[in-house]
């Protein structure tokens, strides 16, 4: 995959898998769905899944095994299925450790001002997708990257649009994001899942709207270069995420509208991204 453009000409890439690691069968298995889902279409994939979740509601939550076990099962999956692998990382002392084993590290929405973090995170040379903070414009995501780009070797570096917060417990997505994210220079990718969270909503745990995934990735379409999706065969029974998690079964499908919508509007966005910035 080049990683500075990895979209293709005919094709959004596709970051997916399941929250966090729930094991390493499970893992494999769903890197194998999703590798199966997307060969077929000519997707570019990522698999995306979490060694640790941090930033979890309530202190009993799963959060996930060891850093260690997690990175050998990704590294697993990148040895047996050939497929690029990402995760997030929380501290700049994972940074290092988690670089030797993936191929994009990821910063999580809420970090997404941490300089320590960004610049370890940059220091690799691995490409970096930071998540735009569900507390920030758009705009404001130019000094999360210009800090990237200001270490010298940095890697490629993406910016994700995950929702905005909206009160209390409610997160939305507005769509004058992507051109302004756009004019970063920077690949631009929809977290459809994460967008449709409800946080805090079930009191130990974060709810979520998964009905509204569908109509939000299909307006995205119009105006990304890559999609965020966390997938699993069985949301009801996820560790971690469930409420807002795509359902395995019925992501081809869903991947085949994406795409139609995509590359009907390609043109279009470039055209708009030509020449601008924040």
């Amino acid at each position: 995959m080049d990683f500075t453009r990895p979209f293709t000409d005919s094709s959004f890439f596709l970051i997916a898998g399941p929250c966090v690691i729930e094991g390493r069968d499970h893992t494999l298995f769903l890197a194998s769905e999703l590798k199966k889902l997307a060969e077929a279409r000519g997707i570019p994939l990522l698999f995306k899944a979490s060694f640790d979740k941090a930033n979890r509601t309530s202190l009993s939550s799963y959060r996930g095994g060891s850093m260690e076990e997690g990175l050998a099962i990704l590294a697993e999956v990148k040895r047996t299925l050939g497929l690029p692998v990402l995760t997030d990382v929380h501290e700049s002392g994972q940074c290092a450790a988690v670089a030797a084993s993936v191929d994009v590290l990821q910063i999580p929405a809420f970090l997404c001002r941490q300089t320590d973090l960004l610049l370890a995170a940059a220091r690799t040379g691995k490409p970096v997708n930071i998540k735009k903070g569900q507390f920030l414009a758009p705009w404001d995501m130019q000094n999360a990257l210009d800090k990237h780009r200001s270490v010298a070797g940095a890697g490629p570096v993406w910016v994700t649009e995950r929702g905005s917060t909206f009160g209390y417990g409610q997160l939305v997505v507005d769509f004058q994001s992507f051109p302004h994210l756009r004019r970063s220079g920077a690949p631009v990718i929809f977290d459809a899942t994460h967008s449709v969270q409800k946080p805090g909503a079930l009191g130990t745990a974060t709810g979520g709207a998964r009905e509204m995934i569908p109509s939000l990735a299909r307006a995205a379409a119009t105006a990304v270069d890559g999609f965020f999706f966390e997938v699993h065969d069985s949301p009801e029974k996820a560790l971690s995420d469930g409420p807002n998690a795509f359902r395995v079964s019925e992501f081809g499908a869903m991947l085949d509208q994406l795409q139609a919508i995509w590359q009907a509007s390609r043109s279009a966005a470039l055209e708009d991204a030509a020449g601008k910035r924040f």
